[in-house]
C-alpha cells in the first residue's frame, strides 16, 4: 500500500455540497400520501433557519424504500422548486439493481436535481468487483455528480479502500458519505484520492474532520444545523476549543436522535416544533410518548428547545 509523503503538501480541500447537508424527512398527510407543500417548506426552513447548504432527498431518512419511483421524482422537484436556487438538492438513487439504480438517476437528473447520492447495494452482497461496476455504471449513465454512501451496517457490504481509490479515478464520483465508522479506512482514503467525504453519523463528524472530511450528511440537523454548521466552520479555523465545545454540547441529540430509527424521531420533533412532518410508513412506527419526553430532554441536554 503506497501513500504520500509526510512532507507533501495536503490536497486542496473540495467541498462539492458544501459543509453541511441534512438527509431531510419527506413530509406526509395525515393519510399517509406525500405533503409536497410540507416538504417545500420544511426544504427552506432547513436551507434559510437551520444554515444547510444542500438536502438530501429521498434517503434512508427520507423513507425511501416505502415512496414509489413517482413520489421520488416529485419530491425531488417540489424541493428544487423551493430552495434550488440557494442550496443543492441531492437526490437519493441508490437500490440494489443497477438497472434500477440507472433509471432513477436519469429521472432525477430530469427532475433538476444537482447531484446524486448512492448507497452500496444491500442485501445481495455484492463482491467489490461488483460493486466497482456498479458505481461506474451509474456514474457513467448520468451527467450528475455522485456522492458513494458507505454504510455496512444497512447494506452489509463495506466499500473497501482500494475500490475507493479505484472509483476515485471517475470525473463525477467526487464525495463519499462515511458511515463506515472507520477513521483509519477514512484516512487512508482521504489520504490518496480527492473524494470529498462527508461523515454519514452526527456523532463522528468533529473526529472525521480531523482525518479529512469536510463536512457532514446529518439526521439530528433538522434541529442542529446551524450549531453543526458553526462547528464545522470553529475547526475549519482552526478554533478547535469551539468546535470541541459544540460537538460536546450537541452530542446528546447527535446520538439521542438515534435512540429509535431516526426518521420516527426527527418527525415527532418536526411536529413538536410546528413544522411539516406527518406519520411515518409502515414498516416504522411512529414515536411513543415515552420516546417524545426521552427526546425533549435531549434536545434539553444539547440546550435546544422542542416545543411543548
Amino acid at each position: 500500500m503506497t501513500h504520500d509523503h509526510p512532507d507533501t503538501p495536503a490536497r486542496a480541500v473540495s467541498r462539492p455540497f458544501g459543509r453541511v447537508l441534512t438527509a431531510m424527512v419527506s413530509p406526509f398527510t395525515s393519510d399517509g400520501s406525500l405533503d409536497l407543500d410540507g416538504a417545500a417548506r420544511l426544504a427552506a426552513h432547513l436551507v434559510d433557519e437551520q444554515g444547510n447548504d444542500a438536502l438530501v432527498v429521498n434517503g434512508t431518512t427520507g423513507e425511501s424504500p416505502t415512496t414509489t419511483d413517482a413520489e421520488k421524482e416529485r419530491l425531488i422537484r417540489a424541493v428544487v422548486e423551493a430552495v434550488g436556487d440557494r442550496a443543492k438538492v441531492v437526490a437519493g438513487v441508490g437500490t440494489n439493481d443497477t438497472r434500477h439504480t440507472i433509471e432513477l438517476a436519469a429521472a432525477a437528473e430530469k427532475a433538476g436535481a444537482h447531484g446524486l447520492l448512492v448507497v452500496t447495494p444491500y442485501y445481495n452482497k455484492p463482491p467489490q468487483s461488483g460493486l466497482l461496476r456498479h458505481f461506474t455504471a451509474v456514474a457513467d449513465a448520468t451527467g450528475l455528480p455522485l456522492m458513494l454512501y458507505d454504510i455496512p451496517h444497512r447494506s452489509g457490504v463495506p466499500i473497501a479502500t482500494e475500490t475507493l481509490v479505484r472509483l476515485a479515478e471517475h470525473g463525477r464520483i467526487v464525495a463519499v458519505k462515511d458511515a463506515k465508522g472507520d477513521l483509519t479506512a477514512t484516512s487512508w482514503v482521504t489520504s490518496r484520492t480527492n473524494l470529498a467525504f462527508y461523515s454519514g453519523e452526527d456523532s463522528l463528524t468533529l473526529p472525521a474532520l480531523a482525518v479529512g472530511a469536510v463536512g457532514v450528511v446529518g439526521t439530528s440537523t433538522h434541529f442542529t444545523g446551524a450549531l453543526t454548521k458553526r462547528m464545522i466552520e470553529a475547526y475549519d479555523a482552526g478554533d478547535n476549543a469551539t468546535a470541541l465545545a459544540l460537538h460536546r454540547r450537541l452530542l446528546p441529540l447527535y446520538t439521542g436522535i438515534f435512540r429509535t430509527q431516526g426518521v420516527i424521531l426527527v418527525k415527532a420533533g418536526l411536529a413538536a416544533a410546528g413544522l411539516p412532518a406527518g406519520p411515518v410508513r409502515p414498516p416504522l412506527v411512529d414515536a411513543t410518548d415515552d420516546e417524545i419526553a426521552q427526546l425533549r430532554a435531549d434536545c434539553a441536554a444539547a440546550d435546544l428547545e422542542l416545543p411543548e
